[in-house]
């Protein structure tokens, strides 16, 4: 599966800018400008949490914005911004994100704490 969707204007939800998404299950690229492109990717197993925002204009025209955290060291913030189908984008980009880390076995666990803790003050 994959997305491929056009950044769009707030006003009328019209796709006249130059910045496009590509979403893939192993990654995501944005690609912006004209005269100068510049391409970002991002693996999906570096996205740790995922927010969809849509402002009051967004709602009306049926556009929302997907903020991706990631663990990525040149963008801890990946933003694609205005764009249709934001709540199947965030679902899609949870559900691949999810699968690319147990394929790497980069997944994060809590220890809650089920056993006793030592201090490291007790031990001296």
């Amino acid at each position: 599966m994959e997305f491929n969707e056009r950044k769009r204007w707030v006003f009328l939800g019209l796709p006249f800018t130059f910045t496009v998404y590509h979403l893939r299950e192993d990654m995501i690229t944005i690609s912006q400008g004209f005269f100068k492109k510049i391409e970002n990717d991002c693996y999906m197993y570096k996205v740790q949490d995922v927010e969809l925002t849509a402002s009051f204009m967004e709602r009306i025209v049926g556009i929302g914005t997907v903020k991706c955290f990631t663990g990525d060291t040149t963008h801890s913030q990946l933003v694609i911004e205005h764009v249709k189908k934001a709540r199947e984008i965030k679902e899609f980009i949870l559900k691949y994100s999810e699968e690319a880390r147990l394929k790497r076995r980069t997944v994060n666990m809590l220890d809650i704490g089920t056993g006793e803790m030592n201090d490291i003050d007790d031990m001296v």
